[in-house]
């Protein structure tokens, strides 16, 4: 009799531990669960970042899964103002705006490239303002070739071409040209095949180009090598902050990816392309030169 009393308190002993376990198990389930990340984010945009913001996408939905995140990419993408409007909740630019909040991603350098063959290697950022709003249309101008100056011209709606106006403080003054280049990769076709071409790209894309053997030259501006170390520290002029616009309240999930682009994790991957924040502050007031985005129908 004792010993069937002794195992049946035994049993109620490990029934109420086992139950409190599984409270204890349970209380400490539910709020991870809660804050479990699910649902789906747009980023909106119209320049050279898309392949970056697609890495990052995709890192982000593999550490998170149940959640999606759409990239809505177009030269006819109204970015910001789908942030606005609600259709987008991230805008991808390289400009501020009064009712949006600005988050930095990157740095991203900007190349003045031109043949190879052509035997200039420098140019000062005066010289550069000259070339590209047509007042000096002779590589004689600079020392160069004695033949006319063939400008690649960039689509006016891209952030690049607003970034570089902004670098070369020339709003709006860029030279036509019979040739536009819709893309980095059109611009290294070109340039690399025409003995007087010029134009400007993405620095990290010349780099990797120029390291792959395609023959081009990317100048050296005011004296500063072109190259993450000079663009990171502030020295090279020609760059443009990559920023990321959201509503001023932000849902959970688009908070949370900001914050792992701007991880380590996050900066890692967008080196492959930009040059990561670092230590070099981006500053994030309203530039007098805002991209021109180009209206998109209604979805």
């Amino acid at each position: 009799m004792r010993n069937h009393e002794q195992l049946s308190t035994r049993r109620s002993s490990s029934f109420r531990l086992l139950t409190g376990s599984c409270i204890f198990f349970g209380l400490l389930v539910a709020p991870l669960a809660a804050f479990a990340l699910t649902g789906r984010i747009v980023i909106a945009g119209s320049g050279p970042e898309q392949p970056v913001m697609q890495d990052l996408a995709r890192a982000y939905e593999k550490l998170h899964p149940g959640t999606s995140i759409d990239v809505e990419w177009d030269k006819t993408v109204r970015a910001v103002e789908m942030v606005k409007t609600g259709e987008a909740h991230i805008a991808v630019t390289d400009h501020t705006d009064p009712s949006l909040d600005a988050v930095p991603m990157a740095w991203d350098g900007i190349a003045v490239i031109a043949n190879f063959a052509n035997p200039l290697t420098e140019l000062t950022g005066e010289q550069v303002r000259r070339l590209f709003t047509g007042q000096s249309m002779r590589w004689s101008d600079f020392e160069g070739a004695d033949q006319p100056v063939e400008i690649i011209a960039r689509l006016g709606n891209d952030n690049l071409t607003a970034g570089f106006e902004t670098s070369l403080g020339i709003p709006g003054r860029l030279v036509r040209s019979s040739t536009t280049a819709r893309s980095d990769q059109q611009v290294l076709r070109l340039v690399s095949g025409r003995d007087a071409a010029v134009s400007y790209m993405s620095l990290g894309a010349a780099l990797r180009a120029q390291g792959d053997g395609i023959p081009i030259r990317i100048l050296t501006i005011d004296g500063v090598e072109p190259g993450e170390p000079t663009v990171a520290s502030g020295r090279y002029p020609l760059k443009r902050s990559v920023l990321l616009l959201t509503a001023l309240q932000r849902d959970p999930l688009t908070a949370s990816f900001l914050s792992f682009i701007q991880s380590s994790a996050g900066q890692s991957l967008i080196g492959s392309l930009y040059t990561p924040l670092g230590s070099s502050p981006i500053v994030t007031s309203p530039s007098p030169t805002p991209s021109k985005d180009t209206a998109r129908p209604a979805t």
